[in-house]
């Protein structure tokens, strides 16, 4: 027996505005859209392809009325493929995005920020050639 990793949930005020944020940053598309429930995914999943492998994971953003207190415990960690980790971390400032201190400190060759709605996550190294 064993389980696969199918879905990222994130409580928020706003799944359109969040969603929307997302998709430009990771080049998803909306793949479902309930009443305050809005997935977005590389990929459409099927039962079938899920069984047979470990597909890359959708993220779905469900409306909640309370707001994010906290640091996040659990985060997302993205690597630019085409531009330097500097440009992508301007790129997404323009889309919405803002730099935050969680007490990294500042030789870290990584860039803390947060999204929208304030969920913070990690721009890593690029990757491009």
């Amino acid at each position: 027996m064993t389980s696969r990793f199918t879905e990222l949930a994130v409580d928020c005020h706003d799944p359109e505005a969040l969603a929307a944020f997302w998709c430009e940053v990771l080049d998803f598309k909306v793949i479902d859209r309930n009443e305050g429930l809005i997935e977005i995914g590389s990929w459409v999943p099927t039962a079938e392809e899920v069984r047979a492998r470990q597909m890359p994971p959708t993220m779905c953003f469900d409306k909640v009325p309370e707001g994010k207190t906290v640091k996040n415990r659990l985060h997302l960690d993205i690597s630019p493929i085409d531009v330097s980790t500097e440009d992508e971390v301007t790129r997404l400032i323009g889309l919405g995005a803002t730099k935050v201190d969680v007490g990294q400190g500042p030789d870290r060759s990584w860039v803390v920020m947060a999204d929208p709605e304030g969920n913070e996550f990690c721009v890593l190294r690029t990757l491009a050639p």
